[in-house]
C-alpha cells in the first residue's frame, strides 16, 4: 500500500470524529459561563473517548473566538471500508494527555445566532491497529450556524467544508469534504 494511501485511511478513520468535535465545541459553547468550557465528551462508536475543552471569547459581541483542544483515548469509529475490492482497517486513535499540546480546534463564530463559523483543526494523532504511527491534521473548516430553536447555537449541517491534508509518514491525504 501507498504512504498516501496509508494517509488517506488514517483520515477516514477520524472523520466522523470531526464532526463529533465540533459538536461538542458548540455544546460547550452554549454550557459556558464563563471563558471556560465546561468539558463535552462522546464515546466512539465501538471504544473510547472524543473529549473537548478549553475556552471562548466573553461579552456581549455576537461574534466570538473559541480556543479548544481534542483529546482522545482509545478512539474508534469502528471498521474503514475503503473500497469493494480492500479489505476493511481497523484504527485506534490516541492524543497526548497533555492539554497544552493536544491537537487545537480554534474556532471563530460570526453573526451569532445565524450566521458562520471557521477555524481549524490542527495537530498528532497516534494510530494502533491496521495502522500504526501518527497522523496530523492540517484542515481548515467553514459553515454556516443556526440557532436550534432553543437559543443555543449549533452547526448547520450540510454547509460545513472540511478542506486540507492529513499526514502519515511520506503520506499525504488532500480532504476535500462538504458535512
Amino acid at each position: 500500500m501507498s504512504s498516501d494511501e496509508q494517509a488517506r485511511r488514517a483520515y477516514l478513520g477520524l472523520d466522523e470524529s470531526v464532526s463529533k468535535a465540533l459538536q461538542l465545541g458548540f455544546a460547550g459553547f452554549n454550557a459556558a459561563s464563563s471563558a471556560n468550557i465546561p468539558a463535552q465528551s462522546a464515546p466512539g462508536n465501538v471504544s473510547g473517548t472524543l473529549l473537548i475543552s478549553g475556552q471562548v471569547d466573553q461579552g456581549a459581541s455576537n461574534n466570538k473566538g473559541m480556543r479548544l483542544r481534542v483529546g482522545m483515548a482509545t478512539y474508534s469509529d469502528g471498521e474503514i471500508v475503503v473500497g469493494e475490492d480492500e479489505e476493511p482497517v481497523n484504527i485506534t486513535y490516541a492524543s497526548t494527555t497533555d492539554t497544552a499540546t493536544q491537537p487545537e480546534l480554534n474556532l471563530q463564530l460570526r453573526n451569532i445566532p445565524n450566521g458562520t463559523f471557521s477555524g481549524a483543526l490542527t495537530g498528532p494523532f497516534r494510530m494502533t491497529g491496521d495502522l500504526e504511527g501518527e497522523v496530523t491534521l492540517n484542515l481548515t473548516l467553514a459553515g454556516e450556524i443556526e440557532d436550534d430553536g432553543t437559543g443555543k447555537v449549533r452547526r448547520k449541517v450540510g454547509t460545513t467544508t472540511v478542506t486540507g491534508t492529513a499526514t502519515s509518514g511520506d503520506g499525504s491525504y488532500n480532504v476535500n469534504l462538504t458535512r
